[in-house]
């Protein structure tokens, strides 16, 4: 997922994953997975990047296929006294404001926070006032200028936003929710100042226009747009009513993110007889042993307990597709479907009140729904896009009714008595899985240790797009010691850089995965000697961490997610574009941000790739040929349930942002039961509140904007696609195809629009056929 940080615009991303527990859905192509969603890229500053603030953490992030405000909290007095008692201490450097590519993320604190920000809220203030009282309708005398301002509040605002999903403290949110609100003013201030305005529509019609590039012109193209979209236009108490909804939505999408993160660190359960835990793999039994330790039982054991199950997905996953205990299964996920949703951290008044500011804020800009209003920004109308998500309903609803069946009568064949319910389908599904296609998650981990995954992917990087990736550890500083540093090298030379931050970490860290910006590649920022300023991003995940002594072993879902939040990052370090506005992830409509992320999942089912990584990681032994093909068998598995799955999450938003009204009698967990009678084949809870977790669209960027993830991955099969048709075998036909991706979707960036970049590398519009075919679903779409 894209994770939207802080940049200037809408077009400032991120990408994550958060989402509604499909515990027993098969999470994408054939893990049964409760749902788990993954970041998105955090697009990178445009002007209104500001207006994003802080709030949470998407995920584009994967899974699902990821904005942060300011939480409205009660805030303990010590913290806010601690977060700011530094502020005195004018004279000590600060390393939040260290002008550098490579942020002093081993000595920044959350007490640097309210003294740096402010700091910085001030400078670029008088950077504002300068230019609009001096602004010339030039590239040079106007663009360049806001590039500059906002590319330093993106470096700066950009680690307190990094540090918020990586390393949470009271301190931090005490320092965020004191500095929050001064930093939407500034959003707010760009987004409607009309001597800014004003210079731009000049320049769009003065005679500078006809000799910028078409990169340039779309910039200003979209500057304009977004000055609209931001209020520039309005006057008066329009415009103090706008400004106040955009404070409060900041500050409810950041309580949102937070209540979130604390429900899921409150649920904790300690097992110590083995039988609750029976069923359970030794991975989840040492990871369970793990947690307790840290909790203070010391001498836990994988095998003797005492084991602590959390709500974490690497800890919630295992038990509801493996434990036999089924009522150790349905404790764990009642809580998981009622996270946020009760007592001081309840979502729900928080969710019908962002509602009701969204729709308002949409009505004041002239649009009818809040829904049209986020799609004026987007490849799609609310029209087109319902249209796809019901055309890929119909292709799935009959696949989805017969995975339903075959695991009820799987189930029955085994002794078990009545109708599944939730905590049931996802345990029973894995059985039958295991059973059809003799194959589990547990039986491939040994073969998918994260340093061979690392490897196979960067081998992969380099056969389709001719660049090395190489780990360049000590070269810059970072946040924890699990996190590794990687450069990427073209014709040998240094493209970018990276960070990787691979493990769970729930007392700190949000759930989901997720891609973000850290600095974007620009001509105008480079240092001195150089042409450009080289990108470098965050990849951040949550899968295992290391037990026992042994690596990472990852399952395969999880190596789909690494190939996710890669293709994100790739899309953002190779691009060739050097306008800083528009380069790498930058000045693309959301609804195509998930193009390269969800393109290379597909190369972890490819042949060559999978065996350049898939080893056993004691032994060395290639995965064994007969697990390989049991693996390709069940790619589909249950594609049908998955594909509706995430069709539901899509429609939910859309029906809650198009024309839900709150305050008319229905809740929205009244629109979530009636989307579910259309969209899921199984009936949600009553109780079921997985809009009160919805991260993506309540405190993230996707609101109105979920179906995102069908569109983009309409164009990501179809691109896969391309390199089927060449040979999958032609090694040559391969890396031509390859180029021709890396040199249309990853080079471009934002400085030509999505659907013309398609059209570039594929030679034609985009088809639904690919995506169907991929999912076993084009022959029961024809039916």
């Amino acid at each position: 997922m894209m994770r939207a940080s802080v940049l200037l615009s809408k077009r400032c991303n991120t990408t994550w994953s958060a989402c509604r527990p499909i515990a027993f859905y098969h999470f994408h192509r054939s893990n049964p997975v409760t749902q788990v969603l993954v970041d998105s890229p955090r697009v990178a500053p445009s002007r209104r990047a500001f207006l994003t603030g802080l709030a949470t953490v998407p995920a584009v992030a994967f899974g699902a296929k990821r904005y942060f405000n300011s939480r409205d909290m009660t805030t303990d007095a010590a913290a806010v006294e601690a977060a700011v008692s530094t502020a005195a201490k004018a004279d000590a450097p600060n390393p939040l404001l260290e002008d550098v590519s490579f942020p002093k993320y081993d000595e920044i604190k959350s007490e640097h926070v309210v003294p740096g920000v402010r700091a910085l809220l001030s400078e670029l203030h008088a950077a504002i006032d300068k230019l609009e009282a001096e602004v010339v309708s030039t590239w040079a005398g106007l663009v360049e200028p806001l590039e500059r301002i906002g590319d330093r509040h993106q470096r700066v605002w950009g680690i307190v936003s990094h540090f918020k999903g990586v390393k949470d403290s009271p301190e931090l949110r005490a320092a965020v929710e004191e500095v929050q609100p001064e930093n939407v003013k500034l959003s707010l201030r760009l987004s409607q100042s009309k001597p800014l305005y004003s210079a731009f529509k000049a320049l769009r019609e003065g005679p500078e226009w006809a000799s910028l590039t078409s990169a340039q012109k779309r910039i200003v193209d979209n500057e304009l747009r977004d000055f609209v979209l931001g209020g520039v236009a309005l006057e008066g108490e329009a415009k103090e009513r706008f400004n106040a909804i955009q404070q409060e939505l900041t500050q409810l999408a950041t309580k949102f993110s937070n209540n979130v993160l604390d429900a899921t660190k409150a649920f904790k359960k300690l097992l110590t007889d083995p039988a609750d835990v029976a069923g359970l793999p030794a991975t989840s039994l040492g990871l369970a042993a793990q947690q307790a330790a840290r909790e203070g039982h010391e001498g836990a054991t994988a095998e003797k307990g005492p084991w602590l199950i959390t709500l974490d997905f690497p800890s919630y996953f295992p038990v509801m597709t493996h434990a036999k205990n089924r009522a150790l299964r349905e404790e764990v996920y009642r809580a998981y479907i009622s996270r946020a949703s009760a007592g001081d951290s309840d979502n729900g008044p928080i969710i019908e009140r962002i509602l009701e500011l969204r729709a308002e804020k949409a009505k004041l800009l002239g649009f009818d729904s809040f829904a049209e209003l986020s799609m004026a920004s987007k490849m799609a109308t609310l029209d087109k896009a319902e249209e796809l998500l019901e055309e890929l309903r119909s292709a799935s609803h009959a696949a989805a009714e017969k995975d339903k069946e075959e695991v009820q009568a799987f189930a029955n064949s085994q002794g078990f008595e009545g109708q599944l319910e939730w905590w049931d389908v996802s345990f029973w599904a894995e059985r039958l899985r295991e059973s059809k296609y003799n194959i589990s998650d547990e039986e491939l981990r040994p073969y998918f240790a994260l340093p061979n995954v690392l490897e196979g992917l960067f081998k992969l990087a380099n056969r389709l797009f001719d660049v090395d990736v190489v780990p360049a550890d000590g070269e810059a500083p970072l946040w924890h010691p699990d996190v590794r540093f990687f450069k990427v090298l073209k014709v040998g030379q240094p493209k970018a850089y990276f960070y990787l931050d691979p493990y769970s970490r729930p007392a700190e860290k949000r759930g989901g995965a997720w891609m973000a910006e850290v600095v974007g590649q620009s001509r105008l920022m480079a240092p001195p000697g150089a042409n450009v300023r080289l990108p470098v991003a965050h990849m951040v995940c949550n899968q295992m961490e290391p037990v026992g002594g042994k690596p990472s072993l990852m399952t395969f879902r999880e190596v789909e997610t690494l190939f996710h939040e890669f293709g994100h990052a790739l899309q953002h370090m190779l691009t060739e574009v050097t306008e800083g506005l528009a380069s790498g992830i930058r000045n693309i409509e959301w609804d195509a941000v998930e193009l390269p992320s969800q393109f290379m999942e597909n190369w972890a089912y490819d042949r060559a790739t999978l065996y350049s990584f898939a080893k056993h990681f004691e032994t060395g032994e290639p995965l064994p040929e007969e697990l390989y093909s049991r693996l390709k068998a069940a790619k589909n598995y249950r594609s049908g349930t998955m594909m509706l799955r995430q069709l539901h999450f899509s429609s939910v938003d859309l029906e809650l942002h198009a024309r839900f009204k709150p305050g008319q009698g229905k809740s929205v967990y009244d629109v979530d039961q009636e989307v579910a009678a259309r969209t899921l084949v199984m009936k949600p809870l009553p109780e079921d509140r997985f809009l009160c977790s919805f991260s993506h669209i309540f405190a993230g960027g996707y609101s109105a904007g979920y179906y995102s993830y069908k569109w983009a991955e309409v164009l990501s099969a179809d691109a896969f696609n391309a390199f089927e048709e060449a040979g999958l075998d032609d090694e040559a036909a391969v890396r031509d195809t390859g180029a021709r991706f890396r040199d249309t979707v990853l080079a471009l960036g934002g400085s030509v629009p999505p659907a013309d970049v398609f059209v570039r590398f594929r030679g034609r519009e985009p088809s639904t056929r690919p995506l169907l075919q991929h999912n076993g679903l084009l022959a029961v779409a024809a039916a």
